[in-house]
């Protein structure tokens, strides 16, 4: 049946499905394979045991994660604001509970998290893989094995990849001092530590604002708004930790054994992230596929920001575990989705996968090379519909649009080669001139009315959001512009897709809230970045203009790690070089980095470390004031679409303190 008629609508100026919508809605419901059935069969198979409560609170005292508040998704009624396969996608997604893969062996925690807490029983103790991105859910879902299947130690820990919902939960597992003292080991791919936080600095307050998109971190949970997030629920809001792997993961194929336990780890760097491994356990005919292979097609591009993946090494890696590990394998299980059984299931998925990511890099290309564009490939390009009809090569995390404008941006960039493209204006400046040629707002407004009562909602955008860049405080052209992306968002298989679309037409009805933020990341991953790191983000904050044509040389040396770096100060331009110092500084600082750290965290100043005695300065001490006047702290609540009002959402922070890397959960 469809929406009732008395749901609500959590916005009073939202809208229900067009009868537009209602139609492609309909449409998709009798043209996929909803027949098969296997998922919900594997998803619900090994099922254990659940605890009573669906909330986990954090020591902050907030909620942590509430799963219960994707109960609408339980009453059996089908809605017309939510794309049939991705609502079949979050109805999966609500397995709550502990589940056993491979008897008296492997077994999972789902729904605690957007990613699956999974141990595997050694001779004296669990080894956990993925311990989840937060303190408090990680310690609930041991807590629930515990219970339920007799306690026992944890005697090693899995990273699978540098993502934060794969590691953000280990304090919740493990004790720092154990690991310290190799009780614990801690296990990781190569590249892990550097990835984990560099992936995510330069560009973390975008990442972060553009998370509200993405994740709809706004958004309500409603049949209106945030129903899925594709490899999970949602992210938890607890206390993200890191504590460094013990043991690192350098060759290509690895076999160690682990409190009895062998595995084979194969590392796949450039796939779902920089870093990242699968996991073989021969004894058992066991596969865990990390997150390249999980129960959708992945981000090539992740829209929250990051570097364009390799869908061909993807695929590539794929094929390598399909001929390593998959001949064998009975069962495949994964750090997002629910396992499959059976060898010739195993096999069937993870061609799907291999052969999905391989055509969507070949068949971009194929028409790159007959000139078809950035512009145009998301309107062009289409999966095979032998494809198509597999679930598990269905676009939820990444869409078929957006990965297919990633992949050509990957090899040809985002020009495409029309030189009226090359140097555009920005679209304050190029929008009046379109509005004065289309006679004004009143004739735009009803156009684009029109077009969006006739349902051809992609037509009214273009439009409309000429408009609103060239009349920011036309509430009218904004609410109108909020109608039509709520239609396109509800018309969307990916989440990502969806959020992103009502979260826009949130905010063009409503503003940015004051006060909204997503979780943060913790002083861990602060504590974990390089020196270099922090200098260069000090470097991306300084305000050229601000330093004009000021010029200075800094020696920082920092004898407990053995570090240091001469920093220059030129041309409007902040630059660090690490193993150099200049002959002739203007200033030269000599501190520990364990006395950096509390200033790169904000629990002190430059000045209260100097004053300590901690700071040893020679040369002109001044400059330390001139740079603090030269750097900016950017703000969270920076506007995205015209008109919706910046917010300070980001609090005061000593001048040299590092902004917390943004949020990777989800790749």
């Amino acid at each position: 049946m469809a929406l009732s008629q008395e749901a609500s609508h959590f916005d009073p100026k939202g809208k229900p499905p067009s009868q537009e919508t209602i139609a492609i809605i309909e449409a998709l419901r009798g043209s996929l394979p909803f027949e098969d059935e296997r998922d919900f069969e594997e998803a619900r198979k090994g099922f254990i045991a659940k605890p009573d409560f669906t909330q986990i609170m954090a020591e902050k005292g907030n909620v942590a994660w509430d799963i219960g508040s994707y109960d609408f998704l339980l009453q059996g009624e089908d809605f017309d604001t939510i794309h049939p396969s991705l609502q079949r996608q979050a109805v999966l997604n609500m397995s709550y509970g502990l589940y056993e893969v491979m008897p008296d062996r492997i077994y999972q925690v789902r729904g605690f998290d957007l990613a699956n807490f999974t141990v595997v029983k050694g001779d004296t103790g669990w080894i956990v893989f993925d311990p989840l991105t937060a303190k408090e859910t990680a310690a609930a879902a041991l807590k629930l094995v515990n219970d339920t299947l007799g306690e026992r130690p944890v005697t090693g820990v899995v990273y699978s990849h540098s993502h934060a919902d794969h590691f953000g939960g280990v304090r919740g597992v493990v004790a720092e001092d154990d690991v310290r003292e190799g009780l614990v080991p801690i296990i990781a791919p190569v590249g892990f530590m550097d990835h984990a936080v560099a992936e995510n600095v330069y560009a973390g307050n975008a990442m972060n604002r553009r998370l509200f998109y993405q994740y709809g971190v706004l958004l309500p949970r409603s049949p209106f708004g945030h129903v899925d997030q594709s490899i999970g629920k949602n992210t938890a809001a607890g206390n993200l930790g890191l504590i460094a792997p013990t043991v690192v993961i350098e060759d290509d194929i690895k076999e160690l054994t682990v409190d009895g336990v062998r595995m084979v780890f194969q590392n796949t760097p450039g796939t779902e992230a920089p870093a990242e491994m699968n996991t073989y356990f021969p004894d058992f005919k066991a596969f865990w596929a990390a997150e390249n292979i999980t129960g959708t097609i992945h981000n090539i591009y992740t829209l929250r920001g990051a570097l364009v993946r390799d869908a061909l090494e993807w695929s590539r890696q794929i094929n390598a575990a399909l001929y390593l590990f998959g001949q064998d394998a009975e069962v495949m299980f994964a750090s997002h989705s629910w396992p499959r059984w059976g060898n010739e299931r195993i096999q069937e998925v993870m061609r799907a996968q291999r052969d999905t990511y391989a055509n969507l890099n070949n068949g971009v290309l194929h028409l790159a090379n007959q000139g078809v564009t950035i512009n145009e490939m998301h309107n062009e390009y289409s999966v095979p519909e032998s494809l198509q009809q597999q679930w598990s090569a269905r676009s939820y995390h990444g869409s078929v649009e957006h990965n297919s404008r990633a992949v050509i941006n990957r090899y040809l960039g985002y020009w495409d080669a029309n030189p009226a493209t090359l140097i555009p204006l920005s679209p304050s400046e190029s929008a009046p001139l379109f509005v004065e040629m289309m006679g004004g707002a009143g004739p735009i407004m009803a156009r684009g009315q029109d077009l969006y009562d006739s349902g051809k909602y992609k037509l009214a955008q273009e439009i409309l959001n000429k408009l609103v860049y060239a009349e920011p405080e036309n509430q009218e052209a904004k609410d109108l512009l909020a109608d039509v992306f709520e239609q396109i968002g509800y018309q969307q298989e990916s989440p990502s897709v969806r959020n992103s679309f009502l979260a826009g037409a949130y905010e063009l009805r409503n503003g940015i809230p004051s006060g909204a933020s997503p979780k943060s990341s913790g002083p861990d991953m602060v504590r974990a970045m390089d020196t270099y790191l922090w200098l260069d983000f000090l470097g991306v904050r300084l305000d050229s203009a601000k330093a004009g044509d000021r010029s200075f040389t800094i020696n920082m040396i920092t004898p407990d790690n053995g570090e240091k770096f001469v920093i220059e100060l030129s041309n409007g331009t902040l630059t660090n070089l690490q193993g150099y110092l200049a002959d002739d500084p203007d200033l030269t600082m000599v501190l520990n980095r364990s006395d950096l750290e509390p200033v790169m965290m904000g629990m002190a100043t430059i000045e209260d470390q100097i004053a300590a005695g901690k700071v040893a300065l020679a040369g002109d001490t001044g400059i330390i004031d001139e740079l603090k006047a030269m750097l900016v702290q950017f703000d969270l609540g920076f506007e995205i679409l015209p008109g919706t009002g910046e917010q300070d959402l980001t609090p005061e922070a000593n001048a040299f303190q590092q902004p917390e890397p943004a949020d990777t959960s989800g790749g």
